[in-house]
C-alpha cells in the first residue's frame, strides 16, 4: 500500500482533497493544532458523506499537502521539519505568492518542494461541514531539484484529490495568471461585500481594467508576459462561472479572520516598488481595505 499522505490543517481545500482521497481509499493523516480525530460532513455532487480523519501520531512523513493560508506557510513548514523524512515531498497550495523561496531554503537537499494551483471551489458553512462548491482543475509543478528527481508518484496521487490535474515544468506563469484574477476578485468583493458575479456590473469595469493594466506592467517587469484583453476576458469568465460564490477573502472578512491581502495585492505592491513602478489603482484598493479591516486581518 502507498505511504499515507499528511494533510495540514482543516481548511476547505485541504478537507476537499482529504475527502476525495478517502473516497479513493488513500490512507492519510491530519495535522492540526488540536490532536484529536476530526469527524465532519462532505457534500459534493448532491451527495453527503460522513468523514473521519485521524490526527497524525508519528512520523517521519514522506508526502505532505500544505493547503494553508499564504501567511501561515513558512511557520507551518518550520513546525513540520522535525517530522519529515529525508526525502519527503511537500506540496504547497494557496492563493497569492511569495512562499516558495523561503520554504525552499528550509528544506534538506533531498526534500522535494511542489506547488499545486487549483481552481476547485470549496467552502465551510460551519466548522464540521465542507462543500465542494465548484468543479475546477489543478496545475502542479516541481519547484526544486529534489522534486524533479523524486520517484514518489506525487502527480498521480494528487490527481485523486484535485483532478483533473496537469503536470507542468514551471508553475510561475500559472501563479501569475491566478494572481491577476485574485488581485481583482478577492479585494473588490471583500471591499464591496458582494458575490463574485456582481463584479460583472458596469460600475466596476473601469476599475477592473485599470487593475489589470497595472498588473500587466508589474508582471512584465518580473518576466511574465500577459495581454490585458485576455486577462479581462478571463476575469469576466471566472466571475460568471463563480457568480454565486463568495470569495475566500470576503469569507475571511466576514468571519473576522486574517485575509491573504498581503500575499495578493501586497505582493504586487512589493514587486512594483522593487521595479520602481507606480500602480495607484492597486494601492488605492489596498488602502481602502486597510481602512475597513482590523489590523490583524491585513
Amino acid at each position: 500500500m502507498s505511504a499515507p499522505w499528511l494533510v495540514v490543517g482543516k481548511g476547505a481545500i485541504g478537507l476537499l482533497a482529504a475527502s476525495r482521497w478517502l473516497l479513493s481509499n488513500q490512507s492519510l493523516w491530519l495535522w492540526q493544532k488540536t490532536p484529536q480525530p476530526l469527524s465532519y460532513r462532505f457534500s459534493a455532487g448532491g451527495r453527503d458523506f460522513a468523514m473521519q480523519l485521524q490526527n497524525a501520531v508519528q512520523g517521519p512523513f514522506s508526502k505532505v499537502l500544505v493547503p494553508v493560508k499564504a501567511y501561515d506557510v513558512v511557520h507551518v513548514v518550520q513546525t513540520l521539519l522535525p517530522h519529515l523524512a529525508d526525502k519527503a515531498q511537500l506540496v504547497l497550495c494557496h492563493n497569492g505568492m511569495g512562499t516558495l523561496e523561503p520554504v525552499a531554503a528550509l528544506l534538506k537537499p533531498g526534500q522535494g518542494l511542489w506547488f499545486a494551483s487549483t481552481s476547485h471551489g470549496a467552502y465551510k458553512p460551519h466548522a464540521l461541514h465542507v462543500i465542494h462548491s465548484g468543479l475546477g482543475s489543478t496545475v502542479l509543478a516541481p519547484c526544486n531539484d529534489a522534486a524533479r528527481c523524486s520517484e514518489t508518484p506525487i502527480a498521480a496521487e494528487l490527481t485523486q484529490a484535485l483532478s483533473p490535474l496537469t503536470l507542468v515544468d514551471d508553475i510561475q506563469p500559472y501563479l501569475w495568471q491566478k494572481l491577476a484574477v485574485n488581485s481583482v476578485i478577492n479585494p473588490l468583493t471583500a471591499l464591496h461585500q458582494c458575490q463574485n458575479g456582481e463584479l460583472n456590473q458596469a460600475q466596476y469595469q473601469a476599475q477592473i481594467k485599470a487593475l489589470l493594466a497595472e498588473f500587466v506592467q508589474v508582471a512584465a517587469a518580473c518576466g511574465q508576459q500577459f495581454s490585458e484583453d485576455t486577462l479581462y476576458q478571463l476575469v469576466q469568465q471566472v466571475q460568471s462561472n463563480t457568480a454565486q460564490n463568495f470569495s475566500s477573502m470576503l469569507q475571511d472578512v466576514t468571519a473576522g479572520r486574517r485575509t491573504e491581502l498581503g500575499a495578493i495585492t501586497g505582493y504586487l505592491l512589493q514587486q512594483a516598488a522593487a521595479h520602481q513602478l507606480s500602480i495607484p489603482t492597486h494601492q488605492a484598493l489596498y488602502q481602502a481595505l486597510e481602512a475597513k479591516l482590523a489590523p490583524w486581518q491585513l
